[in-house]
């Protein structure tokens, strides 16, 4: 094995059952059970409306070069979420329509790029497999490697492993170690609920109750409230 070159397929994908339960509250309400900092940045941003729900496939690709996702092409597996390192680069595209179209036909849930894309009128279009990234540019990608597959990788500044759950909407992206997963759907469970009779509660009476507001600004020594 060269050093900076490699392929690990040798990791556990988590019970579907996990993905289908977490996909079921805003991503924004299982991060505030994350301590509210498990979002990757928000430069990269969702290229259509789909829900993303599914199973990190990990890739590392030098900026601008797409080989090892070439070859991921060919290993992934249905449910999906093909996690892209790419260092960020804005220069070139890792992938357009055609990488993107062959994802779908394998069954790929979405890929999440900290990179650039092109072809976006394409991708803007799907509605069976959500696209993240940072933007995008007509240059098109290098083919000469190395990288990555099935590694510890990170984007959008944070670490994703193989095997992580994969979570996304319009606000954003987020990670879940699988051994987490069950806790966290408890607490999600119980946040939206709790916003759920704090929303009916404003439309009924017209007010929206916050004790803690006026507690916190007092422990300020903002008295004159």
């Amino acid at each position: 094995m060269a050093i900076g070159c490699k392929i690990n397929l040798n990791y556990e994908r988590p019970d579907w059952a996990l993905v289908e339960a977490l996909k079921e509250f805003p991503v924004a309400n299982i991060d505030d059970c994350m301590d509210r900092t498990a979002a990757i940045h928000s430069s990269i941003r969702p290229l259509n409306q789909t829900r993303l729900a599914g199973v990190a496939f990990t890739v590392r690709v030098p900026e601008g070069d797409n080989l090892l996702f070439h070859k991921a092409l060919d290993l992934v597996k249905p449910g999906d979420v093909v996690m892209i390192d790419a260092g960020g680069g804005e220069t070139r595209a890792i992938f357009g329509e055609i990488m993107a179209k062959y994802c779908r036909i394998r069954g790929v849930a979405g890929i999440v790029v900290d990179g650039c894309v092109r072809d976006t009128d394409y991708l803007e279009s799907l509605t069976d497999m959500a696209i993240y990234a940072k933007g995008s540019t007509p240059n098109g990608p290098y083919k000469n490697g190395p990288g990555e597959i099935g590694t510890v990788i990170q984007v959008g500044g944070k670490v994703i492993k193989p095997g992580d759950i994969i979570l996304g909407d319009r606000d954003g992206v987020i990670a879940v170690d699988p051994a987490d997963a069950p806790a966290l759907i408890a607490a999600a469970k119980a946040v939206q609920e709790k916003e759920e009779k704090i929303m009916a509660l404003m439309e009924r009476d017209g007010t929206y109750t916050r004790p803690w507001v006026d507690e916190t600004l007092r422990k300020l020594g903002c008295n004159d409230i």
